[in-house]
């Protein structure tokens, strides 16, 4: 067992992490608290302890001295945590704070660290993903979800029409939003199936499976509770999709998912049995006896490597002063709310977002405003500016909301148009036709890719002290009696116009 020195310095350090990775950890519990999906966040710390304190027996029993590799993780742990601050890119940190618990646990405990690093890794559960992937995962599943729902409803013999992700029984439509994408399901599911994994005392593909099994169980499940709603309101109202029954199905399914996957493992030993009763599959190890080989190992081996992981520590809880400390340079930028609304051929007019789409996109500023051509056509014109993006807030890319509301892509592509690239969208529904042109624009680039934008921001946040920028957005109608040849020249009309405009609210 560790001695009282080897103990306080132990403390010592994981209090120092704790410190100097609290911008990280504070704002992993702030989406745990304010988002459902991530909700089971607050359980995933306290079942790693339950299962160490369970196994405190076995990992005293095969303790050994400190590992130098463990030295060699935190020093990279530190890396990823500088590069994280200085981008505030949350997930480094988190990451990073597994890493410095891994390397922490070998410096302890050494050898035994083969027991505790599963729980350890058992956290990267309760780590949030990047809003980036959020959205587009999201996007995904609500668009799958929605298909297989629809499939449900037609076995029982319903009409029903599917526009992205708007279900159309007739009376009723119904619209699968984001909370209902399944995200809520999955990502405890798949804590459950690691932990029950982890837990299975069986041969590795066997427990391979019942991990990996969570995602297709909670998507279909979550599809299956979909068509049941349709059905259930096509039968007896809108009141079934909404309210404490809407709520209460989702208990269910969950529960449902739960015991599909205790099925799963039960099936498991049914084609490849273990020869062990349930109880022996899922039981706790024995504890073995106390090995007091390295009971005072304290005393007998270097202390150089607790107090090299000491000073990374203290050098990681300096960085975070610097950065605090390192003012992101935004450079001054004209309110869109003077932008001209008159040009040679076209007439504008301000329009609104609703509270809610602006408070959870997050911009500083931003333009919608509808130009009126000498023909009367229209084009929208949609600026979203943030004076930084070291929070996790970014534009949301067009090509992962447009399958929102109805809207599907019937084509994409990238182009040029007089050497500016755009993203060129064609969008429909139902009968409605739209072309949509985007970019992203910000200090002194144009990009259309999203993840080269992703790429220059993560490098202009470390050598410029800057993540302003914007996500720059034309749509127009395309009306039955005219070709996509005519929309693009309306649109490019328009860019040819503000364009120059545009220089002057988005910083270079």
């Amino acid at each position: 067992m560790l001695n009282i020195k080897m103990t306080g310095m132990f403390i010592l350090a994981l209090a120092l992490a704790f410190i100097a990775y609290w911008s990280g950890l504070s704002e992993a519990v702030s989406r745990w608290s304010n988002q459902e999906e991530y909700s089971h966040g607050f359980l995933i710390p306290l079942v790693t302890i339950f299962i160490l304190w369970e196994k405190r027996h076995i990992i005293n029993a095969a303790m050994g001295p400190p590992m130098w590799s463990g030295v060699v993780i935190i020093f990279i742990a530190l890396g990823i945590f500088i590069v994280g601050e200085i981008s505030a890119l949350y997930l480094l940190i988190q990451y990073s704070f597994v890493l410095v618990l891994i390397g922490l646990s070998m410096v302890t405990v050494g050898r035994a660290t083969k027991y505790t690093y599963v729980p350890i890794l058992l956290l990267l559960f309760a780590i949030p993903l990047p809003y980036v992937v959020e959205v587009l995962l999201t996007a995904k599943l609500q668009l799958f979800s929605s298909w297989i729902g629809v499939q449900v409803i037609r076995l029982f013999q319903i009409p029903v029409f599917l526009e992205g992700n708007i279900i159309d029984l007739g009376v009723y439509k119904l619209q699968v939003v984001e909370a209902c994408s399944g995200l809520r399901y999955l990502f405890p599911l798949m804590s459950l199936g690691f932990i029950a994994a982890y837990f299975y005392q069986t041969a590795f593909w066997k427990r391979a499976i019942v991990f990996l099994m969570t995602i297709p169980i909670t998507i279909l499940m979550n599809s299956f509770r979909i068509g049941v709603i349709g059905v259930m309101v096509d039968n007896w109202g809108i009141s079934m999709a909404e309210g404490f029954l809407h709520d209460f199905e989702g208990w269910i399914i969950f529960m449902a998912c739960a015991a599909l996957l205790f099925l799963l493992v039960i099936l498991l030993e049914k084609i490849a049995p273990s020869r062990k009763t349930l109880s022996q599959l899922f039981g706790v190890v024995e504890h073995s006896p106390e090995n007091r080989m390295f009971s005072n190992y304290g005393k007998t081996y270097s202390y150089k490597p607790f107090i090299i992981v000491i000073l990374i520590l203290l050098i990681a809880l300096a960085s975070t002063k610097f950065v605090d400390n390192r003012v992101e340079q935004a450079p001054p930028h004209e309110d869109f709310i003077s932008f001209p609304l008159q040009f040679t051929d076209w007439i504008g007019q301000h329009d609104r977002l609703d509270e809610r789409v602006t408070d959870k996109l997050g911009m500083s500023d931003y333009l919608f405003v509808n130009y009126t051509g000498i023909d009367r056509s229209v084009v929208n014109l949609y600026v979203a500016y943030y004076e930084t993006q070291r929070k996790g807030v970014s534009p949301h890319s067009p090509r992962v909301c447009i399958p929102g509301g109805g809207w599907e892509i019937a084509d994409f592509r990238r182009d040029e148009v007089d050497g500016h690239p755009i993203n060129r969208v064609v969008i429909k529904n139902g009968d409605q036709e739209q072309l949509v042109y985007y970019w992203f624009q910000g200090r002194g680039r144009i990009i259309a890719n999203e993840y080269l934008n992703k790429w220059y921001l993560f490098n202009d946040a470390i050598f410029e002290n800057r993540t302003d920028g914007a996500l720059v957005r034309y749509v127009t109608p395309v009306s039955p009696n005219e070709t996509l040849e005519d929309a693009d020249a309306r649109i490019q009309s328009l860019m040819a116009q503000t364009g120059s405009e545009l220089k002057r609210y988005i910083a270079d």
